[in-house]
């Protein structure tokens, strides 16, 4: 109930941290990795010791193969290594690169993977990427409008799924900005893994939304059916105080699978356990703190 009568301070705070968000993309950018762009990723591991980050990237340069990034890689079984990315490489170009990360054969490297897309493969998973997310929205406001038509009063079953959308779009830039800074000290990128992740998002944070909204549906037809006048506030904050424990007992769960992929899973995985922390942190906060809250500032006032 406190949260309820709190609303305004959290939603404040709501207010500033999505600020610091959006200052985060703006200002540090969401680097595309080649699954948008287009262009080649390399990726090697040195059994016997990574060489200078600094020597790999002086090889690189005399390939005159234009704009190429260079990023350490360590994978849980203590192997070294760099995940180099450039343009679309020829196979001539690839074996001058894998000489070029060899020092002229002077370390011994093995060849982990190599991928190449194309620029117009790259532009329509773009788009895919975005027709995705947006059909997810779309269907979650149907879906939670037609689930909640039956408890109009005092909020419309519409303003269910619109207040959904709004704690989502919270979980969509929170994650996005911390990713912006993680990719910017680490060298990550947005790629198809990125997606997934938000995605995996909005279902877990709409899901733990959902829990909240439907059990102050069950507890506006018990007042209706037991003819008890309670108003809609204090029916929002005992639904709230009913669900904390579900919520945050399910979250510290799954944060604690989550970081165990982060700190010991494989770099290929690390970016994707990372947006995955945060939005989990992010999905639980938004339906306590900010979506019950918005139903009760949503509400006619005479309620």
């Amino acid at each position: 109930m406190n949260i309820v009568r709190n609303r305004k301070i959290f939603f404040g705070i709501t207010i500033v941290i999505i600020a610091l968000a959006i200052g985060a993309i703006s200002y540090l950018g969401l680097p595309l990795g080649i699954d948008f762009t287009g262009g080649s990723l390399i990726e090697v591991a040195y059994p016997d010791g990574r060489p200078q980050k600094e020597l790999i990237e002086s090889e690189m340069e005399e390939l005159d193969l234009g704009g190429f990034s260079v990023r350490p890689t360590e994978e849980a079984d203590g192997s070294e290594g760099f995940i180099v990315r450039t343009r679309n490489l020829t196979d001539g170009e690839h074996g001058a690169v894998i000489n070029a990360l060899s020092l002229e054969s002077t370390t011994s490297l093995e060849e982990v993977r190599f991928n190449s897309v194309g620029p117009t493969i790259g532009e329509e998973l773009r788009s895919k990427a975005v027709v995705a997310i947006a059909v997810v929205l779309a269907v979650i406001v149907l879906f939670i409008a037609f689930a909640f038509r039956k408890v109009s009063k005092p909020v419309s079953s519409w303003r269910y799924g619109l207040i959904a959308i709004l704690a989502l779009v919270h979980d969509i830039v929170v994650p996005a900005g911390a990713y912006a800074v993680y990719a910017h000290y680490t060298g990550a990128e947005v790629d198809t893994l990125f997606v997934m992740a938000v995605l995996a998002i909005l279902g877990y944070s709409v899901n733990d939304t959902i829990i909240i909204f439907d059990r102050v549906r069950e507890n506006l037809v018990h007042n209706e059916e037991a003819r008890i006048k309670e108003e809609f506030a204090e029916t929002v904050g005992h639904s709230l105080s009913q669900t904390y424990g579900r919520s945050i007992n399910t979250s510290l769960t799954t944060l604690f699978v989550l970081g165990t992929l982060f700190f010991v899973g494989g770099v290929a995985t690390q970016s994707f356990a990372f947006l995955l922390l945060v939005g989990v942190i992010a999905g639980s906060y938004s339906s306590i703190f900010l979506a019950a809250p918005l139903l009760v500032a949503f509400r006619p006032k005479n309620n």
